[in-house]
């Protein structure tokens, strides 16, 4: 088993606040990873530095993803790398399609893969019988990109951008944030659908309840911008019964 992401040492900042300090972390091809933690502990700012986002700045340390150094790829070239980023307020686009937007982010990786690009007809025939599975339907697929969405069909149209793009390494920023219990449970099989020896998964969340369905290989427990205690999947459930008052001051 190889190593996917491999941080050492990190340390990252936002402004002149630094919130990620001294972060060491791998994760294997074919592994999930949960991250849990209290509010303001550095978990959303893991998922920008990791997905390049503006303004998170690395200051020391280094990143490694499929060998290469991240901290080096611009946010595109991570995308087309295979990341991808489950945002937790997914972000509204007015004017762009649903499908036009999927169908160029699609050809975008293929090209970069040096795979031949989708014409139209194949690719929205992937694009409606993906969606559907979801519970998406053709009409969705033609409305600008989140305009109107509630936060269910928000999420569903990530876990669609994931089947789609078939990213090596996901990161989930609290993709059950807004779902109820019969669309948490549609997400979550999207999202097992993409797992298996060679992608990995990075799920950012507060509670056990998406760990019930997405079940984690590692539970990493993370204050103060670092992981403080690491675990298997039981330490979610015993952080249900304990709260993160113990790892508030770490």
């Amino acid at each position: 088993m190889s190593a996917l992401l491999e941080i050492e040492d990190l340390y990252a900042r936002v402004g002149d606040k630094e919130v990620i300090k001294n972060l060491n972390l791998t994760i294997n091809e074919g592994e999930v990873h949960a991250i849990m933690g209290p509010n303001g502990a550095g978990k959303s700012t893991l998922s920008y530095v990791l997905s390049g986002k503006p303004g998170y700045e690395v200051t020391s340390g280094s990143i490694r993803f499929k060998g290469k150094d991240l901290c080096s790829l611009s946010t595109e070239e991570r995308a087309r790398e295979g990341i991808f980023l489950c945002l937790q307020y997914p972000v509204e686009i007015p004017g762009v399609p649903v499908s036009t937007f999927l169908k160029h982010a699609v050809n975008a990786v293929r090209k970069h893969q040096n795979l031949p690009e989708l014409d139209t007809f194949e690719f929205l025939k992937t694009l409606r019988a993906e969606g559907k599975k979801l519970g998406i339907d053709n009409e969705m697929l033609k409305r600008p990109i989140n305009v109107g969405f509630s936060g269910g069909e928000k999420k569903r149209l990530e876990t669609l951008q994931m089947t789609i793009l078939k990213p090596v390494f996901s990161i989930l920023d609290e993709a059950d944030s807004g779902l109820d219990i019969d669309a948490l449970k549609v997400v979550a099989e999207g999202i097992n659908a993409l797992r298996n020896e060679h992608n990995s998964m990075l799920v950012i969340t507060h509670y056990q309840r998406l760990l019930q369905y997405i079940v984690p290989d590692v539970v990493h427990i993370f204050a103060d911008g670092h992981i403080v205690k690491s675990g298997d999947k039981s330490l979610a459930a015993e952080l249900e019964e304990t709260g993160y008052a113990a790892y508030r001051n770490e």
